[in-house]
């Protein structure tokens, strides 16, 4: 007979495992002998062997008691819920690893690749790293709001990126992300202009016409916070929007009397 050292190599496990199953009910612990040592049987290290097989299996320990006890038809059934329940364990697995794997870029963290796409252009075309951050969390923002529309303004917000004047603002804007002296810098008022003037333009060719997405003042109202937070200096830049006419500097939709 064999002690539960030799049991547990036989059946290639642990004793700290035997001794859990025991704890469990799932493998009887036997009696001890006249000298005080367990010893067991070859019908423990059967029973031991099928729990070891429908543990790696994957099988939770709740209900490899009740397989063991099972007929044919009821161990099969079991087996194809447990091989469905891996499946989708599985599936969920898959999916945190591309998310994982997504985390090391940083920028594609909540983003669809559309947007990625679209930093990296902002990159190109000078932003500063600390500008195409705060575009990021923006854009975080508007695709958890919008995700529908993600795909449909893309195209637009890319386009943009070829007029000089748009170049020009993230260039003013990343300058003064890095300014020590925001409230009194003269590119402030540089930054207001162009992006009212921008913003006339677009209403007047109606891009600005975009639905339940103009009205949506509370992702609008976020964006502006963001801005804030992210930066308190950029409260000088609403104020001066504001000046110009225009009620808010992340939608710009309402121009002037």
């Amino acid at each position: 007979m064999l002690t539960i050292g030799q049991l547990a190599a036989y059946a290639g496990v642990t004793v700290r495992a035997v001794r859990h199953y025991h704890q469990i009910g799932l493998l009887p612990e036997p009696d001890r002998d006249a000298s005080g040592y367990r010893r067991y049987g070859a019908t423990a290290v059967v029973s031991l062997i099928r729990i070891r097989t429908l543990a790696n299996a994957g099988v939770p320990l709740s209900e490899i008691s009740q397989m063991l006890e099972a007929d044919a038809s009821t161990f099969a059934e079991a087996v194809q819920r447990i091989d469905s329940d891996l499946r989708g364990e599985i599936e969920r697995l898959e999916t945190s690893r591309k998310q994982i794997a997504q985390l090391a870029a940083g920028d594609s963290l909540a983003l669809p690749p559309e947007v990625i796409f679209y930093l990296d252009r902002l990159r190109e075309i000078g932003a500063s790293e600390r500008m195409v951050e705060g575009e990021r969390d923006g854009w975080i923002l508007v695709a958890a709001r919008w995700p529908d529309h993600i795909r449909e303004v893309m195209p637009m917000k890319l386009a943009q990126l070829d007029d000089p004047q748009m170049v020009r603002l993230y260039r003013l804007l990343s300058e003064l992300l890095e300014s020590d002296a925001y409230d009194d810098d003269p590119r402030v008022e540089e930054v207001a202009d162009i992006m009212v003037r921008l913003s006339e333009q677009a209403f007047t060719s109606g891009e600005m016409d975009r639905g339940e997405v103009v009205r949506d003042d509370l992702a609008f109202d976020l964006l502006d916070a963001l801005s804030v937070e992210y930066d308190p200096r950029a409260k000088r830049l609403l104020d001066v929007v504001r000046e110009r006419g225009w009620t808010r500097w992340t939608r710009l939709a309402e121009p002037p009397g």
